[in-house]
Order: C-alpha cells, then sequence, then structure tokens
C-alpha cells in the first residue's frame, strides 16, 4: 500500500512540474500571462489609431510580442508614420516599437 501511494505522488507531482514547465516564458514562446499582455496592447494600440481622425483611413497592422509593438502596412506622409509611433508609444506596456510602416 505505501509503494502504491508512494508511486502516485511521484507521478502527481511529475504531472505538477511538467505543467510549471509548459507555462514557462522561454525566448520564441510567450507565457499564458504575457501572451494576454501582448493581446491587450494591441487592442489598445489598433483602437487608439483608429480613433484617430488623421490615421483611421490607414490600414496598419499591429502585433505585439512581448511588449515589442510592430506596426505594419502603407501610409501616405511620414507624418503618419511619426504619429502612429507616437500613439503607440503613449500605450502602457509598450517596451519597444518596430516601425515597418512604408511611406508610399
Amino acid at each position: 500500500m505505501k509503494k502504491r501511494r508512494g508511486i502516485v505522488g511521484c507521478l502527481v507531482l511529475s504531472m505538477l512540474i511538467a505543467l510549471l514547465v509548459g507555462c514557462a516564458s522561454t525566448s520564441k514562446q510567450s507565457s499564458t500571462g504575457e501572451y494576454l499582455d501582448d493581446s491587450v496592447i494591441t487592442s489598445k494600440v489598433k483602437s487608439l489609431l483608429a480613433a484617430d481622425d488623421f490615421l483611421k483611413s490607414f490600414q496598419i497592422g499591429v502585433e505585439t510580442y512581448k511588449g515589442v509593438v510592430q506596426l505594419s502596412g502603407f501610409v501616405d506622409t511620414q507624418k503618419a508614420v511619426d504619429k502612429a509611433v507616437e500613439i503607440t508609444r503613449s500605450v502602457k506596456g509598450v517596451k519597444s516599437i518596430k516601425d515597418d510602416l512604408i511611406v508610399k
């Protein structure tokens, strides 16, 4: 009976360790919390860009990974690029901005 209890205990402990390791963040994968934070940042940036009268006519793509926001798409002027970067920088949680906007 003691042997069986010990085996079950080891199995439960192994599953808990595997669960914790599986949810941890790596250099190529976000943890669940980081993913949710990135989703919130992306949503805030998108809504602010859509609310801006000057930028709402442009289709600006927004992606976030570990707090780094990537802006992509085409705009008409450098002023639009600067405005998009400025709005993105104002969002809490943004660590840096990768500006891939192209002036056409």
